[in-house]
């Protein structure tokens, strides 16, 4: 318990030098109540400042929206039960909308929040006032517009509870507004606080430190300002050391060098050396008293991406001045900043001038965009890269080298350098790496010299221009900020920020106080909540498959019939997890039997409408909350249960509905090798995309299988033409006709206007790829790659 009691010490000091500073500031006044009044508002500020200097952007919405729902609650100016459907959104499984403006998703929210007396009706009045209601959901900031009718008339947060269901993609807007009107402007202006005044707060015992982002030098804030002071590495009164190379003794003697003699000391990357950070702390509590007025450290380093690479001791957390410093966002700012690591003598120094400089504006471009495109998620990239300017001015170095020994332009080599080496080298999943291939082959190929390549709907690939007219000419031609720059559909602005939206409700909602709090006034307790769920969970979880009999049945052992035998033990072995687990729990709660970590984790679970870890190890993919992700599993087993009792294959099979889809994709080849003796390695799928829907359907194929149940994300199926084309707006994931699957040889394969398109069984995509579906096109395939395009299972 020491440790927890220093860190809470530690805390404590750290407020209350920003709470005397805030008491110092606040406005004087007569009125006893007026002058409480200014010192809650001046301490809230100078808290709020102190806070979020030291966030990430995509965390400061966080902490503002849980700062306002706690004031608000405290001050009982909200109601407890709407901020819980706001930070939760229970959706109700299995309804249908029916208006064209809202998913089924978006009216399962509706009909929850129904169920509340202040929302009793609004489906009816949606239905009824469908053509007033649409234009509002589809205006393109309905967070700005007014409500329809005498809904215009709610709360602010009851209007928030409605725009969770109708419109998603802008709540990250919304909230911010409802701060805005909460608490005040000041508390949503993304100002950056300059470092002078950040500075000031900086003592001997109050080090300042810089959490690093890739592409961003902090320290070069701390040099300019301190040669402004007279504090320069030349003069011997600035100490630099980068950590990392066993620099630890070095470090140390510049801390006690700079304690005595009141000197700047700048320690670099310390979470390269874990071991040493112990003694670091103890060495800046020690300068912390009787040392040099002057004195002070300046330290930084990265962030850690897992709770195991926390390692920074938090005495120096807790008693420094936290700073991020974040790259620029946007391809603009990009652009500029990759523009930036070169001069106009770079450009005149190549012999070949012309395709020098189109190549190395193409190759900024190309920086640019794979940099930025991480902000889409997994539409951008499959995994997260840290690419970074050294791999922009290597390329450059490469390309100066290749162009001066050569009399023709190696295009091939150059891509091949850029795409596999340079920046490939960051790349661990293929279909990234496809990805950044296509980008080159779009971007640097002869065309370039024609003045006909395109880097972006209406940014052409500018001419031979001297250094600062390429600046202008970013700023003159350069299209504002939109999905299009990067290839994809605007469809994925509005996925990446619903997403974004999501994550903020469900952190806000892990925040709330375990006892009261969001659910505090709804008229349950936690456990009441919890047991309820659990209880609905034990009466609806079906019986477990009886192995022996199916094993019985299923006489032939055809790969159809194992692949349903290793679907049935494996469901088995989830719903006996369940059964186990919530028995144990519902005791534990009943005082029955003594509570354990982890009934406790299930309990939590449970209460925030997670799928509990134990399950998940047992389970599938799967992106849902507990609730819908309940309703899924027994659509699952219901689906199991149906083919499990005669083991004929259905006429249409829902390849979601599997543990491991790719095991039926493959019996398919199997049963097809066996039936006309092909070997199987010399066998792939053929995908025919159909005109019908699983209804259409009473029976299945004579061979392969009818497959239903899969999404497109980034385009869409037109069933009519039978082919690919662009995604509808704001139609995020339509839904596939059934796919005809059957086995081919290998060379019966068309290869020709198709795009390889990856299946995935999530959103997640990543490691959750299954296989790879050959899709008609007329389009040219890399607008596909680019578009990010893909099949899911579940969305």
């Amino acid at each position: 318990h020491t440790e927890s009691v220093l860190s809470i010490v530690s805390m404590l000091q750290a407020f209350s030098v920003v709470f005397q500073k805030a008491v110092l500031k606040a406005q004087a006044d007569e009125v006893l109540k007026q002058r409480v009044s200014n010192l809650i508002d001046s301490i809230t500020v100078q808290v709020f400042q102190y806070t979020t200097r030291g966030l990430f952007e995509c965390d400061k919405l966080t902490y503002i929206a849980q700062l306002v729902f706690q004031i608000l609650l405290m001050n009982k100016e909200i109601n407890p039960t709407e901020l819980d459907f706001l930070l939760r959104y229970p959706v109700q499984p299995g309804v249908t909308s029916p208006v064209d403006f809202l998913s089924n998703h978006s009216w399962g929210g509706i009909k929850s929040l129904c169920s509340m007396d202040e929302f009793r009706n609004l489906d009816r009045d949606m239905e009824g006032s469908a053509k007033r209601w649409k234009k509002f959901v589809e205006s393109e900031c309905p967070e700005k517009e007014k409500f329809p009718q005498e809904w215009k008339n709610k709360s602010s947060l009851q209007r928030l509870c409605m725009m969770r269901a109708m419109r998603p993609d802008r709540m990250t807007y919304a909230v911010r507004d409802f701060v805005e009107e909460k608490l005040g402007s000041q508390y949503v202006v993304g100002r950056s606080l300059d470092f002078a005044v950040s500075f000031e707060e900086s003592g001997p015992a109050t080090p300042m430190f810089f959490i690093l982002s890739p592409g961003v030098d902090p320290l070069k804030d701390v040099e300019k300002h301190g040669r402004k002071l007279g504090y320069t590495f030349d003069s011997g009164n600035f100490h630099n050391v980068s950590l990392g190379q066993g620099q630890e003794v070095v470090a140390e003697q510049a801390l006690d060098l700079a304690a005595n003699e009141g000197h700047w000391v700048i320690l670099q990357n310390i979470h390269l050396v874990a071991r040493w950070l112990g003694s670091l702390e103890k060495h800046l509590e020690q300068h912390g008293e009787n040392s040099h007025q002057d004195f002070r450290v300046f330290i930084s380093a990265e962030p850690s991406g897992t709770p195991e690479g926390h390692i920074i001791p938090q005495g120096i957390l807790e008693n420094s001045i936290k700073i991020t410093n974040e790259p620029p966002t946007g391809i603009n700012a990009n652009l500029h900043k990759a523009l930036d690591n070169f001069n106009q003598d770079t450009l005149e120094m190549c012999a070949r001038e012309n395709e020098f400089k189109s190549i190395l504006f193409a190759l900024c471009y190309f920086h640019a965009v794979v940099a930025e495109r991480r902000k889409f998620g997994p539409q951008g990239w499959n995994r997260s890269y840290p690419f970074n300017t050294g791999d922009l001015t290597i390329s450059i170095n490469v390309l100066y080298n290749y162009l001066e020994a050569n009399s023709k332009v190696p295009y091939d080599d150059l891509r091949y350098l850029f795409g596999e080496i340079m920046y490939g080298g960051h790349i661990t999943d293929d279909w990234d790496r496809r990805l950044c291939r296509t980008y080159l082959e779009e971007f640097i190929k002869p065309e370039m010299m024609e003045g006909e390549l395109y880097l972006a709907p209406s940014f052409p690939l500018p001419g031979n221009m001297d250094y600062n007219t390429y600046h202008q000419y970013i700023d003159d031609t350069l299209p504002a900020e939109s999905p299009y720059l990067y290839g994809l559909h605007p469809n994925a602005e509005i996925g990446f920020l619903t997403q974004t939206s999501e994550k903020l409700f469900r952190t806000v909602l892990e925040m709330q106080p375990r006892d009261g709090g969001a659910g505090e006034g709804s008229g349950t307790t936690r456990d009441e909540k919890v047991r309820s769920v659990l209880e609905e969970i034990m009466e609806k979880l079906p019986e477990e498959f009886n192995m022996v009999e199916l094993l019985g049945k299923a006489e032939e052992r055809t790969p159809y019939q194992v692949v349903a035998l290793q679907e049935c033990e494996r469901m088995n072995t989830l719903t006996q997890e369940i059964r186990r687990s919530l028995r144990e729990l519902n005791l534990g709660l009943k005082g029955e039997l003594t509570m354990t970590s982890d009934m406790e984790s299930l309990q939590t679970a449970i209460f925030l409408d997670l799928v509990p870890e134990s399950w998940t190890r047992r389970a599938y993919p799967s992106m849902c909350g507990l609730v819908l992700w309940f309703t899924d599993l027994l659509g699952r087993i219901k689906e199991l249960e149906a083919w499990a009792t005669d083991f004929i294959l259905p006429s249409a099979v829902w390849l979601a509905g599997f543990f491991n889809p790719q095991s039926f994709l493959t019996a398919i080849m199997q049963a097809m090798a066996r039936r006309n003796e092909w070997p199987l390695d010399r066998m792939c799928l053929q995908c025919d995309v159909t005109k019908k829907n699983r209804e259409d359907f009473s029976t299945p194929p004579r061979e392969g299988a009818y497959v239903h149940g899969l999404y497109m994300e980034g385009a869409r199926w037109d069933t009519q033409a039978g082919m690919m084309v662009d995604a509808r707006l704001k139609e995020l994931t339509p839904t596939m006709p059934v796919i005809f699957i059957r086995a081919i040889p290998v060379d019966k394969q068309e290869v020709r206007n198709v795009y390889q398109c990856p299946v995935y069984k999530t959103r997640q995509r990543g490691p959750t790829y299954v296989w790879t579906f050959n899709l008609k096109t007329k389009e040219n395939p890399s607008k596909w790659t680019l578009a990010g395009v893909a099949l899911l299972l579940q969305i």
